[in-house]
């Protein structure tokens, strides 16, 4: 088991015990979030305490992450939208609300569940639960993802990744208007420390740049294609909040009015790598979805 320890700040005060612990557990649903305080994994001030327990500012949470059962992962039979397969590579096109791979409270309908229906020669280099992932996008983010189906060619595009030399580009419309053409985001990301469920824009962060130019503007929002030239997680969420410019939808990092979307409006349009065995150069394009489609013919209307 883990052992992980937190101080209560002022954010949390008031706030019951499984929420907040919920919160700084990354993977954990709030479910197993109370069985761990049932089961007394859990202590705060060195005492066990209920789940509705309302924690006060300078508690001392400590908890232990027990060890997860096996999981196994089952193949299901889930529609996909295939855009190019050899013996070597998959790339899909992910739908919006699709989650990449099995975690915990995420068990099934995910893309993993679905490739190992399509197929069973996936990569094993990222273990039993990411078989084929190279990569990942968010759950409520739709588009282009590339999928390894050896080992061989997992290596070979997770350099191509560290690299830089993989081409991603992604399309979001944003709040807000942006009147100059082109901007770089040039800043360090990490857990947020005032949510632990949000990354942000932080000392000590991860370094992320994310390259953006504008590509139609309406009264009150901006549609842009960002160009990721590291892969942090949530990097354009984060990056767009940042520079006060949030992702029309987004639950997160987004404004709480917003557009009448399912999600955020953030769509992965454009992939490019290297053939892991031919060396030939492969590039992908894929259409918007149709629900942000609709949102940008009635932003012009």
């Amino acid at each position: 088991m883990s052992l992980n320890s937190y101080t209560i700040t002022s954010n949390e005060h008031n706030e019951r015990l499984d929420k907040v612990l919920t919160a700084l557990s990354e993977d954990a649903s709030r479910a197993q979030v109370q069985v761990w305080i049932k089961d007394q994994h859990v202590t705060v001030n060195d005492s066990y305490q209920k789940s509705n327990y309302k924690c006060q500012e300078g508690d001392l949470l400590s908890w232990e992450v027990p060890e997860p059962e096996p999981m196994e992962v089952l193949a299901e039979d889930i529609p996909l939208d295939i855009v190019y397969e050899d013996q070597d590579v998959i790339v899909v096109n992910k739908p919006k609300g699709m989650v990449v791979h099995p975690s915990a409270g995420h068990n099934s309908g995910t893309l993993v569940n679905a490739l190992l229906y399509h197929c069973q020669d996936l990569s094993g280099i990222n273990g039993v639960m990411r078989p084929g992932i190279v990569h990942r996008i968010d759950k409520d983010t739709s588009g282009l993802l590339m999928v390894a189906k050896n080992d061989k060619a997992h290596t070979s595009l997770a350099e191509q990744l560290s690299d830089k030399s993989v081409e991603r580009k992604y399309v979001a419309l944003v709040s807000g208007v942006i009147h100059h053409e082109y901007g770089t985001i040039d800043a360090p990301i990490g857990r947020d420390p005032k949510d632990r469920q949000k990354m942000g824009v932080v000392e000590g962060g991860k370094n992320a740049v994310t390259h953006f130019k504008v590509l139609d503007r309406f009264e009150e929002h901006t549609l842009v294609e960002c160009v990721l030239e590291t892969g942090r997680t949530h990097q354009i969420r984060v990056h767009m909040n940042y520079i006060e410019h949030p992702i029309v939808g987004d639950p997160k990092y987004g404004p709480r009015k917003t557009l009448d979307l399912n999600g955020q409006a953030l769509h992965a349009k454009e992939l490019g790598f290297t053939h892991p065995s031919t060396g030939e150069y492969l590039h992908f394009n894929s259409e918007l979805p149709v629900e942000l489609e609709q949102v940008l013919v009635d932003l012009t209307k």
